[in-house]
């Protein structure tokens, strides 16, 4: 599969000087797979560590020396580890949270040796380590499930790719393009981008094997329960896992969960879940200015799952009958729309940057609400997402009178324009922007297309 963070992961590996990586993402996004083709492609010898499987490894890391650890994991091990033709690989390292700390002395007398650090649940130990970490002498890497243009590129789809990249470029793309879009994004919704679902998916297209990886999935999310029982009761976790995918669209609200529960408990599951990467709140922003979230209101929040083809199957929107697959997606009443769009907005963040989305909700009077708010260069742009080919934009208009900016997007079913919009809102004031339009299946080509109309608009 062609991974868009393989393109990080190589430039960190031929950098002459390239600090120890820690991998950062939900279990099964395919870090693992990420690391051993890295070492494939570049003609590495790969020295893999699972330390979940055999933590005793780790007493090698008791030493500063980072010469001697290699010395004596090449005698434990029979291998040779050679320093420029190697890449070290501590795999499940929360296992074994001390050793973070030991990877600051292959950065300061070791550069040579490539290491790499992963572990699905390892945002607990970062946040809750009691040992100093080693500040400015490692990076990161956040990888987050296949997005659909990479779904695109392993399905074989590599051209409809290069024409809707180039569509975010030019604002033109063929009616029968779109179509055909719609019909693989409608696929998508329902596949998702877990590696190994799509794997399966693109090898057989059966519906009952991509349903059982999917649900075993899900289990094994549910199984990692058990680990945070001292922290939150495993029920309430599966109780707020559950919920995430009846709200998405709307902000979460805790009684949607349990009106017995305490908001307590359900404030810390959502952390729990937010930590394993399971889920991603997306914060509410004043957007008066940036960053957006200078201005947050903790209260208001909404969550999406970390993967849309879960969440269609924890809705229970579970088989591919092509004949009703469209109505399917886009009866969902905007949520599945909206997860798609977030789950994308983050696949756009540097693979070095912690993605953090933002929306907008009016807080007195008139009701009023912006899915989401980002941030490009100087500007803010509000980003308005519809299931299907109409729906009213009271709010967008209002939004854009209230902070007089020159630009918003609006992601939904039909094809890209671009329009320049001179209207009134529903209380009489004028309002002046231009209306980038896309379809939904384009949010990676946001960037470019926006680049695009700020150009026109003279404020690139």
């Amino acid at each position: 599969m062609n991974r868009t963070v393989s393109t990080f992961l190589d430039n960190w590996l031929i950098s002459p000087s390239h600090k120890p990586l820690i991998m950062r993402g939900a279990r099964q996004v395919g870090k693992t797979w990420l690391v051993r083709n890295l070492a494939k492609c570049h003609s590495r010898k790969l020295v893999e560590l699972n330390l979940e499987k055999r933590p005793e490894l780790a007493v090698h890391f008791a030493s500063n020396d980072p010469r001697r650890i290699i010395s004596d994991l090449e005698a434990d091990l029979g291998v040779d580890i050679r320093l420029e033709t190697s890449i070290l690989f501590l795999d499940e390292i929360q296992a074994v949270p001390a050793l973070l700390a030991s990877l600051r002395w292959f950065w300061e007398e070791l550069p040579e040796l490539p290491v790499i650090a992963a572990g699905s649940l390892l945002d607990f130990t970062l946040r809750e380590h009691d040992f100093s970490m080693p500040v400015g002498r490692i990076t990161f890497c956040h990888v987050e499930p296949l997005s659909f243009f990479e779904l695109l590129d392993a399905s074989g789809n590599e051209k409809l790719h290069a024409a809707l990249s180039a569509a975010g470029e030019t604002g033109f793309l063929s009616l029968r393009l779109h179509q055909r879009s719609l019909e693989l994004f409608s696929e998508y919704c329902m596949v998702g981008g877990m590696p190994e679902v799509v794997e399966e998916w693109i090898e057989h297209r059966n519906d009952d094997r991509r349903l059982q990886l999917q649900r075993d999935l899900v289990a094994t999310y549910r199984d990692d329960f058990n680990k945070y029982k001292d922290r939150v009761p495993p029920d309430m976790l599966r109780r707020v896992m559950d919920a995430v995918p009846r709200q998405l669209g709307n902000r979460f609200v805790y009684s949607h969960v349990n009106v017995e529960a305490s908001h307590r408990d359900i404030k810390r599951a959502i952390e729990l879940l937010t930590l394993a990467r399971v889920c991603h709140r997306v914060e509410h922003t004043a957007a008066n200015g940036l960053p957006l979230g200078a201005e947050s209101n903790p209260l208001l929040f909404k969550i999406i799952m970390a993967d849309i083809g879960l969440s269609s199957v924890q809705l229970g929107l579970s088989r591919l009958d092509f004949r009703d697959l469209a109505k399917t997606v886009w009866a969902n009443k905007g949520g599945l729309a909206e997860q798609f769009v977030g789950q994308h907005l983050r696949c756009l963040f540097q693979a070095w940057e912690d993605p953090c989305l933002f929306y907008w909700q009016q807080t007195g009077g008139r009701q009023g609400e912006i899915d989401y708010v980002l941030q490009q260069g100087r500007h803010i742009l509000p980003v308005e997402v519809k299931a299907g080919s109409a729906g009213s934009m009271k709010s967008l208009h209002a939004f854009m009178q209230r902070k007089q900016l020159p630009l918003a997007v609006r992601l939904d079913a039909n094809p890209p324009s671009v329009q320049d919009l001179d209207i009134r809102t529903t209380t009489g004031e004028q309002v002046r922007y231009r209306l980038l339009s896309l379809p939904l299946y384009m949010t990676e080509s946001l960037p470019s297309a926006i680049q695009r109309c700020l150009a026109i608009e003279g404020k690139p």
